[in-house]
């Protein structure tokens, strides 16, 4: 099929060959990927997720290096890094003139277990499903119902299609199996995020992170929530050091080109002033709630 065939078809069929491409490249690199989300999906539960608009792959962390070198060689640019690309850290976004987006994840958002450990456990009940023509491996169907559900929590929570589908309208059997990975995996509090049982774990360090995530709050709010939700003092002193700092990429996406070194100062000294207002807005809804 030629390029210019690929740029005119249907956005689901572009992130099929897309899901290919990126199998193809990580067998020639030796990376093992796990496909995700989207087309990769089980129909079992695929009537809970839409096509969405790049391809998903979990990534060995151990692998990520290799899979980024291979896929820079054959045409894909970094658009977003892990470092600021969400407030989890967790996936590198990357573009291509043929197929368009893709996300690596080197973890999952909501999975509290080290994640070496957690790619094994999922590798380990991995199956295959063919895309474009490509075998490619996906995680077993109760560990994707758990990857739909962690992610309906960063997409709005209880109230998604995602979450009705994976979980709420499994077989009781299905949602054991959940349960069991869920524990296996820690990622209690990031499934309470979406299936409503959050204030359950108001202990837990990554509580305010989820509560912002699912319900919304002010930059300044997330910044100290990501800061409590780390699992050591260095990373936290990590995140209070890039606190002030501009993130370039989310500059680029909201100017249209990379941005100048003025660019950067003016949104460098613009930051505080933004950041003061939207904590001033804040405080007034609160106040107009209590009332």
């Amino acid at each position: 099929m030629s390029s210019s065939v690929v740029v005119g078809a249907p956005l689901a069929v572009r992130v099929r060959f897309a899901h290919a491409t990126i199998q193809h490249l990580a067998e020639k690199c030796g990376a093992d990927v796990l496909h995700i989300k989207g087309v990769a999906i089980d129909r079992a539960i695929a009537s809970a997720t839409r096509v969405g608009a790049d391809a998903d792959v979990l990534v060995r962390p151990a692998h990520v290096d290799a899979l980024l070198d291979e896929m820079g060689k054959h045409g894909w640019d970094v658009r977003s890094t892990f470092e600021s690309g969400s407030p989890f850290g967790h996936a590198v976004t990357l573009t291509h003139e043929v197929w368009g987006f893709a996300d690596l994840h080197r973890h999952f958002p909501g999975i509290g277990t080290a994640p070496e450990r957690a790619f094994d456990r999922l590798w380990r009940d991995r199956s295959l499903t063919t895309i474009a023509g490509v075998p490619c491996p996906v995680p077993s169907v109760a560990a994707q119902s758990l990857i739909l559900v962690l992610n309906a929590a960063r997409a709005g929570g209880h109230a998604s299609v995602d979450v009705r589908a994976a979980w709420t309208g499994a077989s009781e059997a299905r949602k054991d199996e959940i349960r069991v990975l869920r524990d296996e995996l820690e990622a209690q509090v990031g499934f309470a995020a979406a299936t409503g049982g959050l204030e359950d774990f108001r202990d837990a360090r990554e509580y305010d992170l989820w509560r912002l995530t699912v319900g919304g709050g002010t930059r300044m709010e997330e910044w100290a929530a990501r800061i409590r939700a780390t699992s050591s003092r260095r990373e936290a002193l990590r995140l209070a050091w890039r606190a002030p700092q501009v993130n370039v990429d989310h500059l680029a996406h909201r100017l249209g080109r990379r941005p100048s070194r003025t660019d950067i100062a003016r949104e460098f000294f613009a930051r505080p002033a933004r950041g003061l207002r939207e904590e001033l807005a804040a405080l007034v809804r609160r106040r107009q709630g209590r009332r």
